[in-house]
Parts: structure tokens; sequence; C-alpha cells
């Protein structure tokens, strides 16, 4: 296994973990969440679907890393989260929610790293 490979297994599994975690606490709606929603505006009633979103994205990234699945699948799901998360940011900046950007800027990172991995291995 070569130093992306390894790199890109790291950073697909991280991401997928991540995404599934925040989903679950989406889906469970968890105190910080309804909470954060309610202060950029997100109404609850996304909740399920934006949750959906990102078990979607982990799913396509866990299963790109089969050998049997197109690499095109991984950078696809990759895609989406990078826009899904740059929509969080953007909703966060809109209402001037500054002091949590970076759980959603890290959400975004990580995406955005999935995506760069992907399409460079």
């Amino acid at each position: 296994m070569t130093g992306t490979q390894l790199a890109l297994l790291v950073v697909t599994l991280l991401t997928a973990a991540l995404n599934v975690g925040i989903a679950t606490a989406d889906l469970a709606g968890a105190r910080f969440v309804l909470a954060n929603s309610a202060e950029v505006g997100v109404p609850r009633s996304w909740l399920p679907w934006l949750a959906a979103l990102k078990l979607a994205g982990a799913a396509g990234l866990l299963l790109s890393l089969f050998d049997a699945a197109p690499r095109l699948l991984g950078a696809a799901a990759a895609c989406g989260l990078v826009l899904l998360y740059l929509g969080a940011l953007t909703f966060h900046l809109r209402a001037r929610v500054l002091y949590n950007l970076a759980f959603p800027g890290f959400y975004f990172a990580t995406a955005v790293a999935s995506l760069a991995l992907t399409v460079s291995s």
C-alpha cells in the first residue's frame, strides 16, 4: 500500500465516521443540533433530509474503498459532502454565527481532503 493509498483509506474512514456520527445526532434530535440549526436558520424539518445526505455521502465513500466499486462513486460522494458543508458554512456566515464555524469547517475540510485523495489516486 502506497502512502497515497493509506492517506485515502484513513481520510475516507475518518470522513465517513464523522458523517455517520453527525447524521445520527441529526436523526436523534440532539440538543446541540437543534440549538445550532435554529440559530443559523435551518428548519427542524430539514434535519432528516440533511442526515440522509450525510449518510449517503458516508456510504458512497465507504463503498468506493472496495475494488469492485468505481472511484467515481467516491468522488461523487465526496463532492456531495463538500457541497453540503459549503451550504452549512454559508448558513453560518449568513446568520453571523461564527463562534462555532470550526465545526462545519472541519467537516468541510475532511470532505475536501476525501475528494482530493479520491481524484488523485
